[in-house]
């Protein structure tokens, strides 16, 4: 079984976050290297970098508006 925390953590982080600012998480939780981008790139947040160093993941995602999807 995978740990959801580091992406439930960050989730709960960028919801509280003004759009533009960007946060950098740390894990090294060997899922978070797909699980994070993908989650926060469907949300339509941008994932700015991604590196992997001696089993440690860090990531850099700036918060987007929040697209509204208009029903035309």
């Amino acid at each position: 079984m995978t740990c959801p925390l580091p992406v439930l953590k960050t989730k709960q982080t960028l919801d509280r976050m003004n759009p533009g600012q960007v946060l950098k998480v740390i894990s090294t939780d060997p899922d978070a290297e797909s699980d994070i981008p993908r989650l926060f790139k469907r949300l339509g947040h941008s994932v700015l970098d991604v590196r992997k160093e001696q089993g440690v993941f860090t990531f850099l995602i700036r918060k987007e508006e929040r697209q509204t999807h208009s029903s035309s």
